[in-house]
């Protein structure tokens, strides 16, 4: 898979440990076509980059080719957290009956980033979606939008192993996103397809589904908890019809997990992260940039917005525009850089952060949509 010639340019190298390292799942198949997700004639290979983020400006590392998709949340990648290994979901693939429709996949990807090639190709539920390390790297949980259940693997040397599978909903609950608490002992899955968000209990490589359920917004789709472990952020999707929509903050500390505060961002958060400190939040929206251009909410640019969190308060510092039909985001170590993408435009778009304003780096250019993005803080 080709890239721009800058790109091509960069000298690959071995990503040392902890080198700040990115992990980034491009997606070939689709685009928007009024606002209508389209398979493109010809589909070139989705695509894994891993990135070094350490410097002023990414510096790829180097390209693989593994299945992914831009169905599901951005959160479809996870990087282990001595940065060795990668796990990318493959919610979706080309139907085979049919070259103009997707289908669900099953496939997940096992990447070793020190030998820069796949490891391992296993299979999950129907259409895996989220994926999450524990802080200890030895459990993945990944939630299977297609069939309603959420997939439980012990990982150890550069594979996984199944161990359970559990029921979270019905086939149309679609559970999107798990989040791992940094204890490793609960986690939380977002539901977009019936508005809730299952609490789970674990015990090594037990894990149950509670009963305890909360409810956001319209659709909870991806979710992060802090690493001080004290409020999770969950973004509310919303129905994609103009409306403006909503992040919500969960308390985990003061009783049991419930939502607490909402604040409304704008037309479809499709993605967020919290720092690596856990005091500043970072938005990726569609902001109508994903609707046909006829729609009267049709606007021609993302947006990236930054808030501060005291405790359970959000409050905004800056925002700035992005590339089209905006999707993940993700923080340097230090908190001074973001990287956001775009599945329409076919782009990583790079932002310096002061603490106060965003100024637009160097974009990296690609030859498919940008559809997932992950580090290991």
């Amino acid at each position: 898979m080709r890239l721009l010639l800058s790109l091509l340019c960069t000298t690959p190298i071995a990503a040392p440990a902890l080198a700040d390292i990115a992990v980034v799942s491009n997606e070939g198949r689709q685009t928007l076509v009024e606002g209508v997700q389209t398979v493109v004639p010809s589909p070139k290979p989705d695509t894994v980059m891993v990135l070094d983020l350490a410097g002023a400006q990414p510096k790829l590392l180097f390209t693989v080719e593994a299945p992914g998709s831009a169905v599901g949340p951005p959160f479809s990648v996870a990087v282990s957290p001595d940065e060795k290994f990668a796990l990318v979901t493959a919610p979706m693939k080309l139907d085979p009956a049919d070259a103009t429709k997707q289908t669900a996949d099953n496939r997940i990807s096992v990447i070793d980033i020190a030998q820069k090639k796949v490891v391992q190709t296993t299979t999950a539920g129907k259409s895996p979606a989220g994926v999450s390390f524990n802080k200890q790297g030895d459990l993945a949980l990944v939630a299977n939008r297609g069939d309603g259940t959420l997939s439980v693997f012990s990982f150890a040397g550069g594979q996984l192993t199944p161990v359970n599978v559990l029921k979270i909903g019905d086939e149309k609950s679609q559970p999107s996103h798990v989040a791992i608490a940094g204890d490793g002992k609960s986690a939380l899955v977002t539901r977009d397809g019936d508005h809730f968000i299952s609490v789970l209990a674990i015990d090594g490589t037990n894990v149950k589904v509670t009963d305890r359920t909360l409810r956001s917004g319209i659709r909870p789709y991806s979710i992060d908890i802090a690493p001080q472990g004290d409020v999770a952020i969950v973004g509310d999707l919303g129905s994609n019809s103009g409306d403006n929509n909503t992040v919500s903050v969960i308390d985990l500390k003061n009783g049991p997990a419930h939502v607490v505060s909402s604040v409304t961002v704008g037309q479809t958060p499709e993605g967020l992260k919290l720092s690596p400190d856990g005091k500043l939040l970072a938005v990726a929206i569609n902001n109508g940039s994903n609707l046909s251009p006829k729609s009267p909410f049709y606007v021609d640019h993302g947006l990236l917005q930054i808030y501060r969190r005291d405790g359970t308060k959000l409050t905004k510092i800056t925002e700035a525009p992005t590339a089209r039909w905006t999707q993940g985001v993700a923080w340097s170590a230090n908190g001074k850089m973001l990287i956001v993408q775009s599945m329409l435009d076919k782009m990583l778009q790079p932002f310096a952060f002061d603490g106060k304003k965003l100024k637009a780096l160097t974009v990296m250019q690609l030859e498919t949509g940008s559809a997932a993005i992950r580090t290991a803080h």
